[in-house]
């Protein structure tokens, strides 16, 4: 792996509007512990945990409105390395970090962005979806308007791509490779759950020859390593800035749905894990991988079992639409979950679906709203569970395992209500998960190492 030119420094100190709390557990410092970070879609979380498996300290920071860009992110990390407790520093062993699957952004020989980044659900790659018809095989899962393929495909037509290439090679990275780079200077080295968007074929561990041996793709696909791998120890000034091991090793990273698997505690065939965040992302573990792009359904290898599943647009960023935190609190507590609502609401926060239907044009599905609040929300609530047990079923349908128990995972996992009505209408156990966060399973995933094609 050939290291990032040019300095080799702190992280930024830029100001953003940015609230955070730490919660130490009070326990003593083990001798050793392993530092996982995820970056979501509206805020980041760092979890230590000890060799037993247990946290020893977590820190959460939230993004302010409309600051979700690689700046924000840069600032974020810098804060939480910044808040580990010096009891702990010392003993850093290995960190691992992960980010919204699909989210990418350009960067120049130093590793500084020339672009924005582009967020997982940004569409504009529908623009050159006949361009990706013309590499890609049919019913491949780049054929999305939000794949990384199309985003790729997308910046190349841009009339500054001349402009971003000029001076020096172009590197794509994922959200958790760039992360990772600030702290290893190791450019163009992904994982292969995040590079599955990007066309990387899981089965084989490879790019597939459209891919790999395309002149215009080739040279900016990144190297693709399997999650957990160490790719670097941490760059000497961060060990000094914050007192870290200087020999802490920092691994590829995973997307956010598969970090909150890893922490789930699933293991067998038809257990399936439902994370509840932003967005509602499912994934089953089944002996059998699935790839059909017409519904968005792909798998992600896991040891000798596959994680299939697909992501809908659903979830908190429609209901933070309506209401605020306090009221799903309070309107929740009013909610019978054993009564069916007479609403049949698709919420969307905008225009376009990818899981269990994937249509770019999907028109979100809120009408007639009730005056009555309560009401209101038991109709949303209850179209996410339905689209919940749709994705599960149309997984079955295709060939996966049949769906026997449900972990729970993210913010809605804390909301009983909701948990009692989507037992109700998907008829197998929905239980929450033993851990919730995404910053738990990649620590989790830093701790155990390369998560290799076939062994687990």
């Amino acid at each position: 792996m050939t290291a990032a030119k040019g300095r080799s420094t702190s992280l930024g100190q830029e100001h953003t509007s940015i609230e955070g709390s730490g919660v130490p557990s009070g326990a003593a410092a083990p001798a050793s512990v392993w530092l996982g970070i995820d970056f979501g879609t509206s805020g980041a979380r760092a979890v230590l945990i000890g060799a037993d498996r247990c946290i020893r300290w977590s820190q959460h920071l939230t993004f302010a409105p409309g600051q979700n860009h690689y700046k924000t992110w840069k600032t974020s990390l810098d804060r939480l390395l910044a808040a580990i407790p010096t009891e702990f520093t010392p003993h850093l062993q290995a960190i691992a970090l992960n980010g919204t699957s699909s989210t990418v952004l350009l960067c120049n020989d130093w590793g500084e962005p020339v672009t924005e980044a582009l967020l997982y659900h940004d569409d504009r790659g529908k623009a050159v979806l006949d361009q990706v018809a013309t590499i890609a095989p049919p019913g491949h899962r780049v054929h999305s308007s939000t794949s990384t393929l199309a985003k790729l495909l997308w910046w190349q037509q841009q009339p500054d791509w001349s402009r971003w290439t000029a001076a020096s090679p172009v590197y794509l990275l994922h959200q958790a490779d760039w992360l990772a780079f600030l702290l290893h200077g190791q450019l163009g080295v992904s994982d292969y759950h995040n590079a599955l968007k990007l066309g990387y074929d899981v089965e084989s561990l490879a790019y597939p020859d459209w891919l790999g041996q395309n002149p215009n793709l080739a040279p900016l696909l990144p190297q693709v390593v399997p999650p957990g791998t160490p790719v670097g120890r941490i760059r000497s000034t961060l060990a000094h800035t914050y007192g870290l091991n200087p020999h802490t090793r920092i691994c590829a990273g995973t997307t956010d749905s598969i970090a909150a698997f890893l922490a789930s505690g699933a293991r067998s065939p038809g257990q399936g894990v439902t994370s509840l965040g932003s967005t509602l992302v499912i994934k089953l573990l089944s002996r059998q991988p699935v790839e059909d792009n017409r519904w968005g359904i792909y798998s992600h290898r896991l040891g000798d079992l596959w994680l299939v599943g697909g992501a809908s647009n659903t979830g908190g960023a429609v209901l933070r639409q309506f209401f605020s935190p306090e009221d799903l609190r309070r309107l929740s507590a009013c909610i019978d979950p054993s009564q069916p609502s007479s609403l049949h609401y698709y919420p969307l926060p905008q225009p376009g679906e990818r899981f269990p239907l994937n249509d770019p044009q999907l028109q979100p599905r809120l009408d007639p709203r009730p005056q009555d609040d309560v009401a209101f929300l038991q109709g949303l609530l209850e179209g996410m569970a339905r689209i919940e047990a749709l994705g599960y079923d149309l997984l079955a349908d295709r060939g996966t395992d049949r769906l026997t128990q449900v972990y729970t995972a993210g913010g809605g996992a804390e909301n009983e209500v909701w948990m009692a009505m989507r037992e109700r209408l998907l008829g197998v156990p929905v239980i929450r998960s033993p851990h919730t966060e995404a910053a738990y399973g990649t620590a989790l995933l830093a701790q155990q190492g390369p998560m290799e094609g076939g062994d687990g």
